[in-house]
């Protein structure tokens, strides 16, 4: 079945944003990649704001229904770790825009834009990950830690690259195949920092 109109422009501004990011992201460019002209992509969405937060609101389903099923999983702890920062560093890597635009809107429209994340029925639960944590300190399986600030961690030591890429490649003179490349190596990196500091000697 041949894509409609809108299909093609959400493919088309999911890989200029992705390619270039929020801000150099330009709407004729979408256009024309979507093969429309730009007065139908105005048609649809009035500005780049509206259009990106549509390509977001996808993607944010899409993530907190995957991992969703990692943090219900009933599987050990340092597994669920892993698959984790796995699952959401690849989401980064394939909407590395994201991060900004949700620093972007809380900054502009601060408590209101996080509630709004927060009330829909597909938003990330990491409860259930927080209680393992919990119970698995209480058995003295790990050693004692915050489970809420552990799971701080996890999250910051995953986003952090994303929003401070361009500077980050820019000083260390990185190309985007080996920031791809340091990326993909960081997601057992990440997971094997966090699980040898709570692991038990």
């Amino acid at each position: 079945m041949e894509p409609t109109a809108e299909e093609k422009i959400l493919d088309a501004a999911r890989e200029v944003f992705m390619t270039k990011g929020f801000a150099a992201a330009r709407m004729q460019e979408i256009a024309d990649r979507a093969e429309i002209n730009k007065g139908l992509l105005h048609y649809y969405y009035r500005s780049k704001n509206k259009l990106f937060r549509a390509v977001f609101d996808e993607a944010f389903a899409k993530f907190s229904a995957g991992i969703n099923q990692v943090f219900e999983a009933d599987i050990p702890l340092f597994d669920k770790i892993e698959q984790f920062v796995d699952r959401y560093i690849s989401l980064l890597m394939r909407n590395p825009a994201m991060p900004a635009f949700v620093i972007s809107e809380l900054n502009q429209k601060g408590e209101a834009f996080a509630q709004e994340l927060l009330s829909r029925q597909t938003r990330p639960n990491p409860l259930p990950l927080v209680m393992q944590i919990q119970q698995e300190v209480a058995a003295g399986n790990i050693k004692p830690v915050n489970p809420v600030g552990l799971v701080l961690n996890m999250l910051s030591l995953c986003v952090f690259p994303f929003l401070a890429r361009p500077m980050f490649q820019g000083m260390m003179q990185v190309s985007h195949k080996m920031y791809d490349e340091l990326m993909e190596q960081r997601k057992q990196e990440v997971a094997e920092f966090v699980i040898s500091a709570i692991r038990k000697a």
